[in-house]
């Protein structure tokens, strides 16, 4: 098997501790030379700023790609276009459209009445500008809100269709999940590259509240090994080998890219890239 290409994503800081957490995240990951990484929205759109100044900044001092997520929350049409001309601005090429969660208290998503009704909307109006390779999301198990995995996918082709160049699907852990996804896309005349999205487990409370949330399936063996590993103390030497595991999987079944979730603790991602092969290259950083 050959070395995949990588990449990882980050959510911006919220406290001064947390820039430090951003910056180590991204020096520590930098040396395996990731085709992208990309910077999350909060919530409700409730980081826009945030986003912003982590993206410029990452952009400017790194010398890595990165790629802004962007979305329909809490924004008209105008300020939502005028944020991604400030990223186009600022040399940043790369865009993650997202619909975006709902606002917190909110029980669903509710477009803004001057703002994009959809992602597919959004999509539309960032590849008139011709500015950016717009990536999206994908869900190889059914959206929480979708009738049917059917629908999940005829709207994915909506928005490659739209102008999306790729997809980033949400983690999941078992490759059969994202086999049968890819080929599901296939047979739909989706052409676009679909690139697994990998979660390291981190916190296992935190993953199983988040699985939850996004509809995401754990199989009972994961469930059992983190239950023993808990109590003997070894959650991190089982999460790196469950991912790797993982990893190689979706490598044998013909993936060359692998999309790293960090949550801004980039030890394991590191560790996993590392297992499979990735090896840390001499980058030269712009200071200026």
């Amino acid at each position: 098997m050959s070395v995949p290409t990588v990449s990882f994503e980050f959510f911006p800081p919220k406290s001064l501790e947390g820039s430090f957490r951003l910056w180590d995240c991204v020096n520590t990951l930098a040396p395996l030379d990731p085709s992208f990484v990309s910077v999350t929205y909060g919530a409700g759109g409730t980081t826009r700023k945030l986003t912003h100044e982590a993206v410029a900044t990452i952009h400017k001092t790194s010398g890595l790609n990165v790629a802004a997520h962007l979305t329909c929350v809490d924004a008209t049409k105008a300020e939502t276009l005028e944020i991604a001309q400030s990223y186009a601005d600022a040399g940043v090429r790369e865009i993650v459209a997202l619909r975006g969660d709902a606002p917190k208290g909110a029980t669903k998503f509710t477009a803004h009445p001057e703002g994009f009704a959809s992602s597919v909307d959004l999509i539309a109006a960032l590849a008139d500008t011709g500015h950016f390779n717009i990536r999206v999301g994908a869900y190889p198990e059914k959206h929480p809100e979708a009738a049917d995995q059917t629908a999940d996918i005829a709207f994915l082709k909506r928005k490659i269709d739209a102008g999306a160049t790729s997809a980033i699907t949400q983690f999941f852990f078992e490759a059969d999940t994202f086999f049968r996804f890819r080929d599901a896309c296939v047979k739909a005349g989706i052409d676009a590259p679909i690139i697994p999205g990998i979660l390291p487990i981190e916190n296992w409370a935190g993953t199983q509240k988040f699985a939850a949330q996004c509809g995401t399936h754990i199989p009972q063996v994961i469930a059992d090994a983190f239950t023993n590993a808990t109590r003997d103390g070894t959650t991190e030497l089982l999460a790196t080998a469950i991912a790797t595991e993982l990893c190689d999987d979706l490598l044998a079944g013909g993936v060359d890219h692998l999309h790293f979730y960090t949550l801004n603790r980039p030890e394991l991602s590191r560790d996993i890239c590392h297992a499979l092969g990735i090896t840390p290259k001499l980058r030269l950083q712009n200071v200026a």
